[in-house]
């Protein structure tokens, strides 16, 4: 039975919401790129009127997650490689900046969270399917969490903010990566180099590690991309 629709004219953050949700979809992967957003299906599937799904999807496309059809509605951004490129090097300048600020600067308390973030990560398991990658969403918040405190350290929160919304925008990529490499991909032996590297206070090859870390995720989704 399809959900029953929620009173639009009633709810004027209904738009807000079913953006926020098909924007965690997109982002998450469980809308690939490429997918035709039928209107018609997005409203049963979402619980929204044609109206605030058709302004959610508005949003979508001005934030780049989605691409506007001409006469034919709306389908999720495709995966670009040139996109892909820029978004991996943006994402090596500034966080290599900001990580080697943080090994330069970061005091025991950053260490310390460093440490309790990678064991944290490293206690979850990727996939919550050991045969075939699915998504683990507590995996993926710390996952999150562990990027984050190697930066905090930096002292500079509009460079953290700046690498938050680039590790954002990369996580329908990172969906695709994990996908193709599931479960050669030794993610955590990764993430234990940069950790290493970091409290060694050796920055040059801390942030070879974090560069190393992103290329080769790139290089699995633009592989697949017939790059």
């Amino acid at each position: 039975m399809p959900p029953t629709l929620l009173p639009e004219a009633r709810d004027p953050t209904l738009a807000t919401a079913v953006h926020l949700r098909l924007r965690e979809d997109i982002l998450s992967g469980r809308l690939p790129p490429g997918l035709k957003l039928k209107l018609r299906d997005l409203a049963e599937s979402y619980g929204a009127g044609a109206s605030p799904m058709r302004e959610a999807l508005s949003q979508l496309a001005a934030e780049g997650l989605a691409e506007r059809l001409e006469h034919r509605g709306f389908r999720v951004a495709a995966a670009a490689p040139n996109g892909l490129d820029g978004l991996i090097r943006s994402r090596i300048l500034a966080e290599c900046a900001a990580l080697r600020e943080s090994v330069a600067h970061g005091d025991a308390a950053w260490e310390e969270s460093v440490v309790l973030a990678e064991h944290r990560l490293n206690r979850l398991a990727v996939s919550l399917d050991p045969h075939r990658y699915a998504a683990n969403p507590e995996w993926e918040a710390c996952h999150g969490a562990f990027h984050k405190a190697l930066l905090e350290g930096c002292g500079a929160p509009p460079l953290i903010a700046f690498c938050d919304r680039l590790r954002e925008e990369a996580r329908r990529y990172r969906s695709a990566a994990k996908t193709l490499a599931y479960p050669g991909r030794d993610v955590a032996a990764e993430h234990r180099a940069i950790t290493e590297a970091a409290l060694a206070r050796d920055a040059d090859r801390a942030v070879a590690h974090l560069a190393a870390h992103y290329e080769r995720t790139g290089a699995i989704v633009l592989a697949d991309l017939g790059r």
